[in-house]
């Protein structure tokens, strides 16, 4: 499970009138991040509504490190914290860095749901195998 980490650009409507990310954007970059793991491993959009599921969240939550301003070169990551041992519902969490230094984490509580009983389900075999696969955090657990 190789880590997942891409750089984030800014434009300058990111910013706020103190000249740093506004907070919604931090949102924005996780769920970002998220749907490009998802679709560079076959877990495309197109793919999720011809078989009726895709992803929810419960929670999402960003935890401010360091100040962020215009032009910092920044990357954002991905890794699963924890997982229902169905795959059902899961954890995961991104961390906006400037260099080694963790500027942000945001942190997602979701599940998956079945698009037309629109209801929590388990999900399908080819999914679980990007799940499978997908960077974990130090402090992984498995969830019952």
């Amino acid at each position: 499970m190789q880590a997942y980490e891409n750089p984030v650009s800014l434009r300058w409507s990111d910013m706020d009138p103190n000249f740093h990310i506004r907070h919604s954007v931090y949102y924005d970059l996780g769920a970002q991040q998220r749907t490009q793991y998802l679709i560079e491993h076959g877990l495309t959009p197109a793919v999720m509504v011809k078989n009726n599921f895709g992803p929810i969240l419960f929670r999402e939550e960003a935890v401010f490190r360091k100040e962020i301003h215009f032009g910092d070169q920044l990357t954002i990551n991905v890794a699963v914290v924890s997982m229902r041992k169905d795959y059902s519902r899961w954890s995961m969490r991104h961390q906006i860095k400037k260099g080694d230094v963790v500027c942000a984490e945001i942190t997602v509580d979701g599940a998956w749901i079945d698009t037309v009983k629109r209801k929590l389900a388990t999900p399908p075999d080819f999914a679980v195998k990007v799940f499978e696969n997908m960077p974990r955090t130090e402090d992984f657990e498995w969830l019952d």
